[in-house]
């Protein structure tokens, strides 16, 4: 399976408004393995940036001038995207963006999103994982051990490397349920309600190019030796459920 965990920063934060896409940045999966290709471009959006959201990511006006605009960067991109499911942290907000540009380009070939890719949601995933709780990127990757000591602001490229790592943890990591203990050392009323899930497996990415793990099978004789003691075990202990 083909997955593009994508993230792109904006003028602000409504494109009915006529704000644009300024940086996008993606990251490729294949059956759940980063394999090093990626797709990262920043944007003239041929208007000014919002204060607002310059503060968010820091990409000024002056350093968008020279760049190229959508119509240049748009097969590039799309082609990357076509075909995988993309893996998205607020799905409608970028998705949204993406098709206005789409709009505003006019091509016959690009119509929308969802005509080349499905979309996953890790927001609503993770609401759904974690009812109640905060689930921006920041809170998920304290949540699951992911390191984001680098995301001063945010930056495209950068959050989709982010949330690939946390999204692999999220839907695939492993976690341990730990028991707080009180002073005596002992459960108790205040160590149930301190009951709490921890991911506590950080990912460890594996090269595309490794040899497929070696799965060694039972041979006929073993699986023989094996029947006859559950044989033996049912005579002498009754019956058993395994």
């Amino acid at each position: 399976m083909r997955q593009v965990v994508l993230d792109t920063e904006t003028t602000g934060l409504d494109p009915k408004s006529g704000h644009r896409i300024i940086e996008i940045g993606c990251v490729e999966l294949v059956n759940r393995k980063l394999t090093g290709r990626h797709y990262h471009q920043y944007i003239n959006p041929q208007r000014q940036v919002e204060d607002g959201a310059m503060e968010v990511h820091g990409i000024t006006n002056e350093f968008l001038v020279d760049k190229p605009v959508f119509a240049q960067i748009a097969d590039d991109f799309m082609s990357f995207c076509e075909g995988a499911e993309l893996v998205i942290h607020n799905a409608p907000f970028d998705v949204g963006f993406i098709n206005a540009e789409l709009r505003l380009l006019g091509s016959p070939r690009w119509r929308s999103v969802s005509a080349h890719c499905s979309v996953l949601d890790t927001l609503a995933l993770a609401r759904g994982k974690h009812p109640g709780q905060k689930n921006n990127l920041d809170a998920l990757c304290k949540r699951y051990f992911v390191d984001n000591s680098q995301r001063d602001l945010h930056g495209a490229l950068l959050d989709a490397e982010i949330l690939s790592d946390v999204y692999l943890m999220m839907t695939g990591g492993q976690t341990d349920l730990v028991l707080a203990q009180g002073s005596d050392g002992q459960g108790g009323e205040d160590g149930e309600k301190a009951q709490s899930e921890v991911a506590t497996t950080a990912i460890r990415r594996l090269a595309a190019s490794r040899k497929p793990l070696v799965v060694p099978r039972a041979t006929p004789l073993e699986r023989e030796a094996h029947q006859s003691m559950l044989e033996l075990l049912e005579k002498s202990a009754g019956k058993h459920f395994w």
